[in-house]
């Protein structure tokens, strides 16, 4: 972080439609804030797996309350999130793991392209309710967000590499080590230690509690 900047994480996976709303209000933020917002990519899965965690919507009562609650917070924060009943069966039959590794190859050679790209995936997941497993799909993702096909490729290329694979799983083993147990899990650095901030609804607090 550059100095007397705070430098705030957000582990996310665009799986995760209170990830996008976090992102997208953070990235609102960070021209207000003086934080040096950094995006990181992760796996959900594995955090869930790791921490024994459950979809909320496993809960009947819970997933009742999360349709409103995303709708409430999209109109909210204008945030175009889609959400219906259908799409709680949509994210369990959806692997996000191709996305979050060509995510992860994107933060690898052109970290200034990350924020373009996952808010196209948010919005190619959650408002056009497509398949983001499907290669065609990721590489439509990747043109919408101003990728030429050449870079395109290399990164479907490197989604296999063990190099792209081992990032993704140390990034989410860092959320972990943090207390991560779902996400979008926002740390912030102040004072010498990292503050665990868990959902999208607790930005005003991490604000007053960097000075903000």
């Amino acid at each position: 972080a550059e100095m007397g900047r705070t430098l705030v994480e957000l582990f996310y996976d665009v799986v995760s439609p209170y990830s996008w709303l976090g992102f997208e209000v953070l990235c609102r933020y960070k021209h207000i804030w003086n934080i040096d917002l950094r995006l990181r990519p992760a796996f959900l899965g594995g955090i869930m797996q790791a921490t024994g965690n459950k979809p909320p919507a496993m809960l009947p009562k819970r997933g009742e309350y999360m349709l409103k609650d995303v709708k409430r917070m999209a109109k909210y924060y204008q945030v175009p999130v889609k959400i219906s009943e259908g799409d709680f069966q949509r994210i369990f039959g959806t692997s996000t793991l191709g996305a979050m590794r060509f995510i992860t190859a994107m933060d690898m050679i052109q970290p200034g392209y990350l924020e373009p790209l996952s808010r196209e995936f948010w919005i190619r997941f959650w408002s056009q309710r497509e398949d983001i497993s499907q290669t065609e799909n990721i590489l439509a993702v990747a043109r919408q967000a101003g990728l030429s096909s050449e870079l395109s490729q290399k990164l479907l290329e490197m989604i296999s590499s063990p190099a792209v694979k081992n990032r993704l799983k140390e990034t989410t083993e860092e959320a972990i080590k943090y207390g991560a147990f779902g996400m979008p899990a926002v740390v912030a650095h102040f004072n010498g230690e990292p503050h665990l901030f868990f959902g999208c609804d607790r930005l005003e607090l991490l604000g007053s509690i960097i000075g903000e």
